[in-house]
């Protein structure tokens, strides 16, 4: 690498020049947090975009040594038109950043996927626990009208189908439900999950969930995957794969005054547990932030942020 400022573009960094992207640079509820950030002065710079505008996306790359795509619609929501509101806009959002990318010689890109990407996948060996060789079952999404997860899915082949053709060097990262401390001032899909939980919601998301993985953790897998040029392929980024009944049994244990409730131990039907599903990332020498200090870190954010009392 030469030897110039590492610059890199953030689509949706300890040391790092970032250029962060926005979609309304005038909206105070996507900037104001981030022009907060400790160096944000001297070291980030956030780029109006829209991921279906080549040119909006190529201003806020051109300069950059790297890109971090991060920027997916998620989302639990209905959809009236998911070809048009979900699937399309996933899919043609990534291949323009990555079209982008090849273009301006970006010499990586490390893509946020999720494990989502990975499951549902009902025809996984029942005896096998479920790694990065494991892919969302695309018809059993649309029969069940899963669209995240299929847009999801479709964006990340879309990604490794690209890279393949151009010859660009990309790297993915699965994470599992994100939760701690809260930046913005609105909730992700994570973050409304366990505010659900705790407000007594029973929905168990058994074709969805793998386990947590700590905010921190996600931002420092981006950045090992990135600087480290023996990081090829996906990678699962969960402290443990778990069930979301083991995730609710330790809410409950840990916060008994609040409504948390009482769930099926086995809520994914046949996912096995296992303490070294993120075994890659370990090998890179994450350390995961354990799942009750990850609980704890979330819950007394959303306290301090006025979502819960």
């Amino acid at each position: 690498m030469a030897m110039k400022e590492e610059v890199v573009c953030v689509t949706g960094g300890s040391g790092y020049t970032v250029r962060a992207t926005v979609k309304n640079l005038r909206d105070e509820k996507e900037t104001k947090h981030l022009e907060a950030l400790e160096g944000a002065e001297s070291r980030l710079r956030l780029f109006e975009i829209d991921l279906l505008n080549y040119d909006s996306i190529a201003a806020a790359i051109t300069g950059s040594n790297g890109v971090f795509h991060l920027a997916s619609p998620c989302t639990v929501a209905k959809f009236d038109d998911p070809e048009n509101e979900l699937l399309a806009p996933a899919i043609k959002g990534t291949i323009n950043v990555l079209t982008a990318a090849k273009e301006f010689g970006i010499r990586r890109v490390v893509v946020i996927s999720s494990v989502c990407a990975i499951m549902p996948s009902p025809n996984w060996p029942a005896d096998k626990v479920k790694n990065e060789e494991c892919w969302a079952d695309e018809e059993y999404c649309k029969k069940k009208g899963m669209w995240y997860p299929l847009s999801i899915t479709l964006a990340e082949k879309a990604a490794w189908e690209f890279a393949k053709e151009k010859g660009l060097d990309i790297v993915v990262v699965n994470p599992g439900a994100v939760l701690g401390p809260i930046l913005p001032p609105t909730l992700n899909a994570s973050m409304l999950m366990i505010l659900c939980l705790l407000q007594g919601c029973t929905d168990t998301y058994e074709d969805v969930f793998m386990g947590l993985v700590h905010v921190k953790d996600v931002a420092l897998a981006h950045i090992l995957v990135y600087e480290n040029s023996a990081a090829t392929g996906r990678h699962l980024c969960v402290e443990i794969i778990s069930h979301y009944g083991d995730f609710a049994a330790k809410v409950a244990e840990l916060y008994p005054e609040y409504k948390v409730p009482r769930l099926p131990k086995d809520t994914q039907p046949g996912l096995l547990r296992a303490k070294d599903g993120a075994k890659k990332l370990m090998d890179l020498g994450l350390q995961f932030i354990p799942t009750e200090q990850i609980i704890r870190d979330a819950v007394e954010s959303l306290k301090s942020k006025g979502f819960i009392s």
